[in-house]
């Protein structure tokens, strides 16, 4: 297996899926937490993220995460997914329902979606800004398109980096071999936190509001009034307790 994974802990396992723009790191603020709470807590880089290489081979991020459970002995988990991880982490769980207990998603992306013309409009942007060998404007769209406004500096740094690397790394590349599996969000029966902040896009505050009428699963819908789209960095400690108080069952 090429992807790059921290584990640690004991306990029920809870699998930390990063954003499109970061990497695990992004999970540094809720790590020791979960693991001093008493779960087993793994993360992962995907492909062309953090550590990990670019494939070679077709493959798929869920995939990917299945297979790092197989690895770890892991047969039952809760996924935590912020962004494009919550996307992996509904595939993953309609993919093999048995063997995900839980979803807390931040944020999240879903299967299926098409983007707004405003999200869109974002992404011709990135794209003008890299063809043009603009890396650093590519990154500063980045970093103030996805923090809100409770995030410090601290953060904005590390999002800044965790972009920066994932462009050199994925820029680097000759071939894309990435690819999504064909999901069923009826088949997803773990019970669900769809997470979304009120200064992120559109598109994944309507993602979370009508999730919990996609999935057979009991789910949740919260919306943080100060939040943008990636919560976790904005407001670590709070929602840190936010995730160790639904994984305990609130």
């Amino acid at each position: 297996m090429t992807i790059s994974y921290d584990v640690a802990g004991d306990g029920p396992a809870v699998v930390l899926l990063h954003s499109s723009v970061c990497d695990r790191r992004m999970w540094d603020g809720q790590w020791q937490a979960l693991v001093g709470a008493g779960y087993r807590v793994v993360r992962l880089d995907f492909r062309g993220f953090g550590e990990s290489p670019m494939a070679d081979a077709p493959y798929s991020d869920a995939g990917d995460v299945l297979d790092l459970l197989d690895r770890l002995g892991v047969e039952r988990a809760a996924l935590v997914g912020a962004s494009y991880g919550g996307k992996v982490a509904l595939e993953v769980a309609a993919t093999r329902p048995e063997a995900v207990t839980a979803l807390a998603l931040l944020g999240a992306g879903m299967p299926g979606h098409e983007h707004s013309a405003e999200l869109r409009a974002f992404g011709g942007k990135e794209d003008e800004l890299l063809e043009a060998g603009d890396v650093a404007g590519a990154v500063e769209l980045n970093v103030d398109a996805w923090l809100g406004p409770e995030a410090g500096e601290e953060a904005r740094a590390l999002v800044r980096e965790m972009q920066r690397n994932a462009f050199e790394v994925q820029l680097a590349a000759t071939e894309f071999f990435r690819s999504s599996p064909e999901v069923d969000l009826g088949k997803v029966t773990a019970r669900c936190l769809a997470v979304a902040g009120a200064h992120d896009f559109a598109d994944f505050r309507e993602i979370a509001a009508v999730l919990p009428e996609r999935i057979a699963g009991p789910a949740r819908h919260v919306e943080l009034a100060w939040a943008g789209h990636l919560p976790n960095l904005e407001r670590p400690a709070e929602v840190t307790d936010l995730l160790l108080g639904f994984l305990g069952g609130e």
